[in-house]
């Protein structure tokens, strides 16, 4: 089965940015948008550990550590970017200030439901970090995920099983085989690897998509 790439998959999402938004990338593949976002469109990049302005990943030996991103990557800044207290940093996220977050994610529910902190195993570690504070304080929120898990069953499912970071928050699902949008409907097709047919896609997808 073709897949997208997870640099592809990142460059789908910028696509998707609109010029001038205000943008938080969650820790793990959203952090790889930054990257890709076009070099004519101007996108304002937060993350929650305070820093605003973030530009791509530095080369190799330009790393600065004292200057990262939420994930404890080194990061850039590009001109008029500033970095700043945490605690005004997650009243950015919490007062609808930031135009789109993208998070990853372990369950996304049909109606948008998110769950990306904790699987309820006994041995998982949970790490809620700002996920939530992102999930209802964004306008919109992205999730960037892998379409199935190592085992092969779907991420997107009727009703997460997992505990959940934010209910219907969910506006676009970007993963390594389609692009989904939330609808009050259900989640609609918007696009998908080239070479793989929509029964191909619904036989791994364990709810019903609109075309």
């Amino acid at each position: 089965m073709n897949r997208w790439t997870r640099d592809q998959m990142a460059r789908r999402v910028a696509q998707d940015i609109h010029e001038g938004a205000i943008v938080n990338l969650g820790i793990g593949l959203p952090t790889l948008v930054a990257n890709h976002i076009p070099a004519d469109r101007e996108v304002i990049l937060h993350s929650e550990n305070g820093v605003i302005g973030m530009g791509p990943a530095p080369a190799p030996g330009e790393e600065d550590f004292d200057l990262i991103n939420a994930g404890k990557q080194p990061v850039t800044l590009l001109p008029g970017g500033a970095y700043f207290h945490h605690a005004d940093s997650f009243a950015m996220m919490r007062g609808g200030h930031l135009d789109i977050c993208v998070l990853g994610a372990f369950q996304v529910a049909a109606n948008g439901d998110l769950a990306n902190w904790h699987t309820g195993a006994a041995d998982a570690i949970p790490a809620v970090g700002g996920a939530m504070d992102l999930a209802i304080g964004a306008k919109k929120t992205f999730v960037m995920m892998e379409h199935c898990t190592k085992g092969g069953d779907s991420k997107i499912v009727p009703a997460c099983t997992y505990p959940l970071t934010g209910v219907a928050c969910v506006s676009r699902i970007y993963t390594d085989l389609a692009v989904l949008e939330v609808t009050p409907g259900g989640l609609r097709l918007i696009d998908r690897v080239e070479g793989l047919d929509l029964a191909t896609l619904q036989r791994v997808t364990a709810v019903p998509l609109l075309t």
